[in-house]
């Protein structure tokens, strides 16, 4: 980097807009690899599709009624979480759900764009990103999710890890599986929801999934596999953010590309003897993965 690249650059970071936006990218790369640990776990890749249609609908309403269309997505997200949260018995299942609802958000979200007149174009703009734009109130819903999701996680591990293990046998042991798949279920919707504005709801893997699975190929137990995952998503966030600051690039796809290459290069690395993605069951202490014989 030349010096007078490196000068542009420092002026940037003095700009009051890149500095939310830089906060908001290390609050996400807090929680939302956390959520991308609990999606690869609980084997529910569908949510993410259907709940970034879900945040259209929100925006849609939002801009029809004059209300925060940020807030009106988080909030549609969560209530849509909830609701598919009892048809969450099998992936199967869910993936059905998932399609029905992909289904009526989009449908139900151009058609209130349509009969009210909104213009399409601010809806639409959010689904690509404008993490310069992000405000008080995404870096109040980002640092939730970051203070949140590992609390809940840390707190219930024994619990997540014997649902990411096994849904039935968790049940047996006493876990709250139904409350416990909701609260997921919810947590995740909102942080596809919370990240719109960083990456847009068509690149929030980058946030979410991508972190999770570099983490899976390094971490030995779901504790580990999850502090990995922050990890890589605090070096994808800010080196992603940096370069295309930099190369005066979007940032959304330059995050995707950055995580992508951390992904690959995770893969690059033996395998573990012990790759399983799941907990044992039984775990009292902090589960190590893929070892549901040892107790």
């Amino acid at each position: 980097m030349s010096v007078l690249a490196a000068a542009d650059l420092g002026a940037m970071l003095q700009l009051v807009p890149v500095q939310r936006a830089g906060a908001g990218l290390l609050l996400a790369a807090v929680g939302l690899p956390v959520v991308g640990v609990v999606i690869v776990g609980l084997d529910i890749m569908p949510v993410r599709f259907a709940m970034m249609h879900v945040a259209l609908l929100g925006i849609a309403v939002g801009l029809l009624t004059g209300l925060d269309p940020v807030l009106c997505a988080l909030v549609a997200c969560a209530l849509s979480g909830a609701g598919v949260a009892p048809l969450a018995r099998t992936p199967g299942g869910l993936s059905g759900a998932m399609g029905l609802l992909m289904s009526l958000a989009i449908a139900a979200a151009l058609l209130v764009l349509a009969v009210s007149g909104v213009n399409a174009s601010g809806a639409f703009a959010l689904l690509w990103g404008s993490i310069l734009s992000v405000g008080t109130a995404d870096l109040v819903v980002l640092g939730l999710l970051a203070v949140v999701v590992p609390s809940l996680l840390w707190w219930k591990r024994r619990d997540v890890a014997l649902l990411l293990y096994d849904r039935e046998l968790a049940e047996c042991s006493g876990v709250p599986v139904r409350l416990l798949t909701t609260v997921l279920l919810v947590l995740v919707a909102v942080a596809v929801a919370g990240a719109i504005k960083l990456t847009g709801a068509l690149l929030v893997d980058a946030l979410t999934l991508l972190p999770a699975l570099a983490a899976r190929r390094l971490g030995r137990s779901l504790w580990s596999i999850t502090l990995w995952a922050v990890g890589i998503g605090v070096t994808v966030n800010l080196t992603g953010f940096l370069l295309a600051l930099w190369l005066d690039w979007p940032p959304g796809p330059v995050l995707v590309l950055t995580a992508g290459a951390v992904v690959l290069a995770a893969h690059l690395f033996p395998e573990r003897s012990n790759p399983s993605w799941r907990a044992p069951a039984s775990a009292t202490h902090e589960p190590s993965v893929g070892h549901p014989s040892s107790h």
